[in-house]
């Protein structure tokens, strides 16, 4: 995947996220828990760009 390709996907998300926060009206709990959401979802699929999860299926507990 191309890196201008990985950008734009999180100038999306972030301005997105910034959008929700000022624009749309809810509680602050609410609030806390989207932005915790949507930095695990983008973390997530982060790291399985980069292949993080090709390492982490390897090992057992």
């Amino acid at each position: 995947m191309p890196i201008l390709t990985i950008l734009i996907v999180l100038i999306v998300a972030g301005v997105l996220l910034y959008l929700v926060n000022n624009y749309i009206p809810m509680d602050g709990k609410i609030k806390k828990i989207l932005n915790v959401v949507v930095v695990i979802v983008v973390a997530v699929w982060l790291l399985k760009i980069f292949g993080v999860f090709a390492y982490l299926k390897d090992i057992n507990i």
